[in-house]
């Protein structure tokens, strides 16, 4: 089962490049981030063409996030609990059944955080908090778990091909790092990093300075595995290669292959 995250930054507008992806890529589940739309113009009927139930948590203009499945879709929670006056569309999380058990499945499209010195670095942190305390709740349910999306952290410096210009920025902190790290340490792995440990490798490239023609990327958004996943786990990859498309995503889809 190939399952896939991509922050596809703007639903609407990279609706083209969505289809041919899946298309071409065939991912059984895929979470999507930064969707930019409400569930009324989500492009529903299109996705199902394709053969994918989809669970989408909407919001207008900003954030979104969603799952695609080729199986049903079950016990779908829309938010992240934890703060019942946050409002922005960010988390989103459901079951898949399969003939070895049960897989759950989170899209996460984590705050930004920038500029580290405004009210947006602590809500980024306090985010963070909330989604450790959940993860914990559901490791207790020993399921194959993956928590999937755009985290706006850069976990080391070999995940940035220039880490002295980040130093400054929320996704680089000490705090941020600190928090990713936590949740590896109650027992998720990093699946790309984990498959390749010392290899440089990166799912974002800004749109600005020609980051793309100079490879002048960062790595920041992840699948982690529960202990559970992470036994079935056969490979994992980024596909780089939709960044050169026309008018692209400024990240690209990564996914891992587990066998269930």
């Amino acid at each position: 089962m190939r399952i896939a995250t991509w922050n596809v930054n703007s639903i609407r507008q990279r609706l083209p490049h969505l289809t041919r992806w899946l298309e071409e890529s065939k991912p059984d589940i895929v979470c999507l981030q930064e969707l930019k739309c409400q569930e009324d113009t989500f492009p529903k009927l299109e996705i199902e063409a394709l053969g994918y139930n989809c669970a989408m948590l909407g919001q207008k203009t900003f954030n979104g996030v969603a799952i695609l499945s080729r199986l049903p879709l079950e016990d779908v929670r829309r938010g992240l609990p934890g703060d019942d006056s946050d409002e922005q569309a960010r988390y989103i999380e459901a079951v898949v059944s399969t003939p070895t058990g049960v897989v759950r499945i989170a899209s996460i499209y984590l705050p930004n955080g920038n500029p580290v010195g405004t009210e947006k670095f602590p809500y980024k942190l306090a985010f963070m908090d909330r989604l450790i305390r959940h993860a914990r709740e559901l490791l207790a349910l020993e399921e194959s778990l993956i928590l999937a999306g755009d985290y706006n952290i850069i976990p080391t410096d070999l995940d940035a091909k220039q880490p002295e210009l980040w130093t400054q920025d929320a996704l680089a902190q000490p705090e941020s790092r600190a928090r990713f790290q936590t949740l590896k340490n109650w027992g998720f792995i990093d699946a790309i990093r984990s498959c390749a440990p010392d290899t440089p490798l990166y799912t974002f490239w800004d749109y600005q300075a020609g980051a793309w023609q100079k490879n002048n990327g960062i790595r920041i958004d992840h699948l982690l595995l529960s202990p559970e996943a992470s036994a079935k786990l056969e490979k994992a990859g980024i596909d780089k290669e939709v960044r050169s498309w026309e008018k692209p995503s400024d990240h690209v889809p990564s996914w891992v292959e587990l066998s269930l």
